[in-house]
């Protein structure tokens, strides 16, 4: 008897076929939707790790600010009057309020909005409304909480982790690359952006950190370009795979005219560099997108089971020929269909993990990072090769 999807069959119900295959294959479908799963990730992969917040140029002035949250946890990071970027946990000493959201400027004093504490851009508590009421209290004991902050690259991260890991020697092997760019010069060409999707946060990261797809889900970068997978190099949770422009031009005129251009648009980088677009991924949840006329960042960032927020900043250097302009408005149009198909993908995968049919499929060797990633997960959630849920998680 034939079935189909509008007349299913009824039958009695069947376990999932698990492959006889000796390779590494995918995770289990209940991890990527269990909450136990989320709160362990924030916890022992997501907040240990290095994020990145800004760049330097994002916060010129005294004042300036700019916050990172990631799950219960915020972040907020300024330049103070002596020119110092300073980072502090976003958190009242009073009764924990959130102090400040998203990006801009305090001219004044850090002041919260609940009962109008206030405090210095070094953290200082400088005024208690209503002082005299509270018995004993030492203000100097209830400045804000100090987060761990480095500059690399012209970039801002911070770590929540009580004992960061090293920042710069992880990325030591890769810093010659970045430096034809001069990062640390560029400046923001847009504000901190956030999108949220469907789909969980690891979910996410593995679609990234894979290329196997990109011949098929990718028409665009895979007319214009090189697989990513064929010019790799990764060591320490970090890995880069460059794209190579294709001599063959473009069906697609927005594609032709920024090849173009690239080769047209005098450009203080080397020929290897204006040829190619470089993908850098930080593991847990970082990447690091390089072109030759400007850069950008993103994280994926838990919501909930199943639900994640790309956050993401585009920087480049200063520059106001209108050749740069199209240039740039080019690569985000051809990155923004790049950005959408990647979505409906993921969305896509999300909805079919849900099927009582879906088992852990083969590998291939081109998703070689996204197992790396796999490893990380597991090495601090033991049970994420479980079949079904644990009762228990250690």
């Amino acid at each position: 008897m034939s079935t189909s999807p509008e007349q299913p069959f009824l039958g009695s119900a069947r376990a999932p076929t698990v492959l006889a295959n000796s390779g590494p294959q995918s995770l289990p479908a209940w991890v990527y939707r269990h909450p136990e799963m989320t709160r362990l990730e924030l916890e022992r992969v997501l907040r240990p790790s290095w994020q990145i917040v800004c760049h330097v140029n994002s916060i010129p002035a005294a004042g300036d600010f700019v916050t990172f949250d990631l799950g219960a946890d915020s972040v907020l990071v300024l330049r103070d009057r002596e020119g110092r970027i300073q980072a502090f946990h976003n958190v009242c000493r009073h009764r924990g309020a959130r102090l400040l959201d998203g990006q801009g400027r305090c001219a004044g004093p850090v002041v919260c909005p609940y009962h109008g504490w206030s405090y210095g851009h070094a953290g200082q508590l400088i005024g208690v409304p209503g002082k005299e009421t509270f018995v004993g209290l030492d203000r100097r004991q209830l400045g804000l909480k100090p987060a761990h902050l480095e500059v690399l690259m012209g970039l801002v991260f911070v770590c929540l982790a009580e004992e960061p890991p090293p920042l710069r020697e992880r990325w030591a092997p890769f810093l010659d690359e970045f430096a034809p760019y001069r990062i640390p010069e560029m400046v923001p060409l847009g504000p901190i952006g956030y999108e949220d999707w469907e789909v969980d946060w690891k979910l996410a990261m593995d679609n990234y950190l894979e290329s196997y797809h990109v011949a098929i889900g990718h028409p665009g970068l895979n007319r214009m370009f090189t697989p990513d997978y064929d010019d790799q190099k990764g060591t320490g949770g970090i890995a880069r795979g460059t794209s190579w422009l294709k001599a063959q031009p473009s069906s697609r005129w927005s594609e032709r005219l920024y090849t173009r251009l690239l080769a047209e648009t005098p450009m203080d980088l080397p020929d290897d560099n204006r040829r190619s677009w470089r993908f850098y991924s930080a593991l847990p949840n970082l990447g690091i997108d390089i072109y030759p006329e400007q850069i950008d960042f993103f994280q994926v960032l838990p919501l909930a089971p199943g639900r994640c927020r790309i956050r993401y900043g585009l920087f480049g250097l200063a520059d106001a020929r209108r050749e740069i302009r199209v240039l740039r408005a080019l690569g985000t149009r051809i990155n923004k269909s790049v950005n959408s198909e990647d979505r409906e993908l993921c969305v896509r995968v999300q909805r079919g993990l849900g099927s009582s049919s879906y088992s852990p499929g083969p590998l291939s060797t081109i998703e070689t990072w996204m197992m790396e990633f796999h490893a990380l997960l597991e090495a601090k959630i033991p049970q994420l090769r479980s079949p079904t849920p644990p009762a228990q998680f250690g």
